[in-house]
C-alpha cells in the first residue's frame, strides 16, 4: 500500500508553520520597552524585558558566558565558551536580569561548535545551542532576529551591547543585567598598527570606542551586539568574542560577525527547514486551489452535458 492520505494533515501543518513563521516575525521585538530607542550615553543597569533574547549561560550553576535566543529552542554564543568541556550537562541557561535569580531555567541537550574553530584560536567563534525544551515567549523572554547574510551595518553605526561581565577589568561582577552603547568601528581603523595590527578578519567586527572607556569585559563573552533598524525591530549584529583588557585606547572590542555566519546558524537551527516546508506547502495548497477553481468553473457545463445527454438517451 501506498502512504495514507489523511484529508486536513495538510492543513494542519500550514497553519502550524503559520504560527511558527508568526513567531519568527515577531522576533526583535521588545513588548514592554516603548517604541522609541533611549539611546543611553553610559554602561547602565538594564531595565525588565529591555533585552528579552539576552540569557546567561551557566557552567555547574555559575554564570559563565552570555547568549542570545534566536528562537523557541536555538541560541547563539561563542565557541570559546565550550573550550574546555561541550559536555551539555555541564551546562544550563537562564533568562531574566538577575544572574542568581534567574527569571527561568532551561537544560542544554545539544552544542553545536563551528567547524573550522580551533581552541585557543580567534576566528570561527562561534556556537549554537539547542535546549531540550521549548522556552515560553513572555514580555520579558523573546528572541532577537538574525539579519541576512547580506545585509550592512556600516562603521559608525550604533548599537548595544549587554551582559553579566565585569564592570572593569579583573573588576566586580554585577547581579543585574548591564547595557552599553558602542559604535561600530571601521575594519582598517581597527587593524591600524596601534591598534590590533593586521588580526581583524572579514568574519570579524569592532564595536566600542578608541578612545576606550565603553567596552564589553570578561563574563560577557558569547553575548549580543544588537542594532534596531528604523521599525525598531532588534537584530542580532555580533557576538562578543575577544579582546585586548575592557576598555582600553585604540583596543575596542572584537565580535564575531553574525552576518558571516548566517547561513551556518541556520543549517544548525530548524530555522531553514521551517522556511522551505512552508514555502512547499503554500505553493501545493494554492495548486490545490488553482485546480478546484477550474474544476469549479467547468462543472455547470459537464452537469448540462450530462443532463443532455441523459435526457437523450435511448428508452426515456
Amino acid at each position: 500500500m501506498g502512504p495514507e492520505f489523511r484529508p486536513g494533515s495538510l492543513v494542519a501543518e500550514y497553519m502550524y508553520l503559520m504560527v511558527s513563521l508568526s513567531t519568527l516575525h515577531s522576533c526583535g521585538r521588545r513588548p514592554r520597552m516603548s517604541a522609541t530607542y533611549d539611546r543611553i550615553k553610559g554602561g547602565s543597569t538594564a531595565q525588565e524585558g529591555e533585552w528579552p533574547w539576552q540569557a546567561s549561560l551557566k557552567k555547574n550553576g555559575q554564570h559563565y558566558c552570555g547568549a542570545s535566543l534566536i528562537s523557541d529552542r536555538y541560541l547563539v554564543t561563542a565557541a570559546h565558551c565550550f573550550k574546555n568541556s561541550q559536555d551539555p550537562r555541564n551546562y544550563t541557561v537562564t533568562f531574566g536580569t538577575r544572574v542568581n535569580l534567574p527569571y527561568m531555567q532551561h537544560y542544554v541537550q545539544q552544542i553545536f561548535i563551528h567547524e573550522n574553530y580551533i581552541k585557543g584560536q580567534l576566528h570561527d567563534d562561534v556556537a549554537v545551542i539547542l535546549l531540550s525544551e521549548k522556552v515560553l515567549f513572555k514580555n520579558d523572554v523573546h528572541s532577537v532576529c538574525l539579519p541576512e547574510a547580506t545585509q550592512i551595518f556600516p562603521p559608525g553605526e550604533g548599537v548595544v551591547v549587554t551582559g553579566w561581565g565585569a564592570l572593569s577589568y579583573d573588576g566586580e561582577y554585577p547581579v543585574l543585567l548591564q547595557k552599553a552603547p558602542v559604535k561600530i568601528i571601521d575594519t582598517n581603523t581597527c587593524n591600524a598598527r596601534d591598534a590590533y595590527n593586521g588580526m581583524i578578519q572579514d568574519t570579524m567586527l569592532c564595536a566600542g570606542y578608541i578612545e576606550g572607556n565603553i567596552d564589553a569585559c570578561q563574563g560577557d563573552s558569547g553575548g549580543p551586539l544588537v542594532h534596531p533598524n528604523s521599525r525598531n525591530i532588534w537584530y542580532l549584529v555580533g557576538i562578543v568574542s575577544w579582546g585586548a583588557e575592557c576598555g582600553t585606547v585604540n583596543k575596542p572590542g572584537v565580535y564575531t560577525r553574525v552576518t558571516a555566519y548566517r547561513n551556518w546558524i541556520a543549517s544548525k537551527t530548524a530555522l531553514f527547514n521551517m522556511y522551505f516546508k512552508l514555502v512547499c506547502i503554500i505553493i501545493i495548497l494554492k495548486k490545490l486551489l488553482l485546480l478546484l477553481t477550474i474544476s469549479l468553473s467547468f462543472f455547470p457545463a459537464i452537469l448540462a452535458t450530462w443532463f443532455i445527454t441523459w435526457e437523450r438517451a435511448p428508452g426515456w
